[in-house]
């Protein structure tokens, strides 16, 4: 063995994981690149340039696309992060059958998204829904849920926070848990309650675990599809369409080229939102 061959070696190692992530993931996405600029069909195909991105931003339910989708995912982030670093914090404390209960907040997680959409729209059912029926038996008048054009998106939002506070609380415990337990000690040596300790220390020394949750939030909420489309369709009208939905409806017209471009402005929509707060938020960490 040669001594190139000897530096190259180590190398040999990582062209299975080269090789796979070529084929799922760089080649894809090259394609779709290629095939956003044609009219395709499953058998043939014709070069267009960029007609589909013109012809997508002409859509008439672009505009409300891209609101529905900053404002969704705007709000599911801030509701899992709160939620679940208060969560966290209660479930880290002095409380019985605490493992129990971190069970039961994580459970929603293991649910199916399509499933767990269409159990909320039969609960959110404006005259035989579970939540109305309870409200009338308080002598409230329920909203429709889901066919208010000023409330659906945030009915959806709601349903989407139950889902995924659960993945949340988990991150935030196992950061809460990696704080050392000698900083609480020292603290309420020097005189600080326990309020004081959760204020000064919890919530400084959780930022990487709150970075990850507000990261990992805002890409699910920029790229949802399946909550809202079992929950609305993307209704009342275009009220709750979001990008992921409108393209799918392209796809399902068989406008595949024009989907397609969608796709593809999907893809650079997420990473110019995501990637700035990423890169903002891991310069704003607090080393412990």
């Amino acid at each position: 063995m040669n001594r190139m061959t000897k530096k190259l070696y180590p190398y040999y190692f990582l062209l299975p994981a080269i090789l796979i992530y070529g084929v799922l993931f760089i080649w894809p996405t090259v394609m779709s690149l290629f095939y956003s600029m044609t009219w395709w069909t499953l058998e043939d195909w014709e070069f267009i340039g960029l007609e589909n991105f013109i012809q997508f931003f002409q859509e008439p339910s672009l505009r409300i696309g891209f609101q529905n989708t900053l404002l969704f995912a705007f709000t599911t982030m801030i509701g899992k992060t709160v939620i679940g670093f208060l969560l966290a914090a209660f479930l880290c404390s002095r409380i019985r059958n605490k493992d129990f209960l971190r069970s039961i907040v994580f459970f929603p997680a293991l649910l199916s998204t399509f499933a767990v959409g269409v159990t909320f729209k039969a609960l959110m059912h404006p005259t035989t829904g579970v939540i109305n029926s309870m409200l009338e038996r308080l002598g409230i008048s329920g909203p429709n849920w889901l066919g208010d054009p000023s409330i659906a998106l945030f009915s959806v939002a709601l349903t989407d926070i139950w889902k995924g506070v659960g993945i949340a609380t988990v991150i935030f415990i196992a950061g809460i848990l990696a704080i050392p337990a000698q900083y609480y000690e020292a603290f309420k040596v020097d005189g600080g309650n326990s309020f004081q300790s959760f204020l000064y220390l919890t919530i400084p020394l959780s930022k990487p675990a709150m970075n990850t949750v507000i990261t990992l939030a805002l890409i699910g909420g920029l790229r949802n599809f399946d909550l809202i489309w079992a929950m609305t369709g993307g209704g009342p009208g275009f009220n709750t369409d979001l990008l992921a939905s409108i393209v799918y409806k392209q796809y399902a017209s068989g406008f595949f080229g024009l989907a397609t471009a969608g796709n593809v402005l999907l893809f650079f929509f997420v990473a110019i939102i995501a990637f700035p707060i990423f890169k903002f938020l891991n310069r704003k960490e607090v080393d412990l």
